[in-house]
């Protein structure tokens, strides 16, 4: 049977540095600043610590501040010039092609933007399911909550499943849970967690077929 893909999004499938994390970081602060009371200086901190801490800037607002989770999300991820300013890895729609078996697009981010982000990139129909920050009750990834949430719902195996992430703690639970792991760095390296480590996505189905997952 061909595996079950399990794919991040932001700096997985798309270079979200030039355009979507700064304009993003913009937005998450100026919705502390607006909503918290705290200064320009002491939202960009603390957004950062949150996130360092946490996960996400989220998880440290649901936490500390009087925040309504859908009211941050929907605040904090508008972005007008979205599809003009997606940047795809390089040769995305190649990968995923060649990649055989069900994909489930699994991510912090909330779910309007992940739906928008993937029909910008015009690769929603490679996908066959979706697990956004909402599905796992604001609990980001690595906790195993998201994880456990996907396999029910998906009725999939664990020893099934091959995850591709950028952020290499989010592996942790994957490798916990009977996954197997593919990092994505600019300096990857094989570890107890990482089954396979590359630098680009493009290199993702050779690299697959020689380790005979494919």
């Amino acid at each position: 049977m061909p595996p079950v893909w399990i794919f991040d999004l932001d700096n997985t499938l798309h270079d979200a540095e030039p355009y979507i994390f700064p304009e993003m970081n913009r937005l998450m602060s100026a919705y502390m600043v607006q909503h918290t009371g705290l200064t320009q200086e002491e939202a960009d901190t603390l957004r950062q610590i949150y996130w360092h801490r946490y996960g996400t800037t989220l998880s440290g607002l649901l936490r500390h501040h009087n925040v309504k989770a859908e009211h941050f999300l929907h605040h904090t991820h508008q972005f007008p010039d979205l599809k003009r300013e997606l940047r795809p890895m390089r040769a995305l729609h190649a990968v995923l092609r060649q990649l055989a078996g069900r994909k489930i697009l699994f991510t912090n981010a909330p779910k309007a933007y992940a739906i928008a982000v993937l029909r910008g990139l015009h690769i929603a129909h490679h996908f066959d399911g979706l697990i956004a920050i909402q599905h796992t009750r604001y609990r980001p990834k690595p906790h195993f909550a998201g994880y456990r949430h996907l396999l029910q719902h998906y009725k999939v195996d664990p020893r099934d499943c091959i995850m591709v992430e950028d952020t290499r703690k989010n592996l942790h639970t994957a490798k916990r849970l009977g996954m197997r792991t593919v990092w994505l760095n600019s300096r990857p390296r094989q570890s107890a967690v990482v089954d396979l480590a590359l630098r680009q996505l493009l290199e993702l189905p050779q690299a697959a077929r020689r380790m005979g997952w494919l």
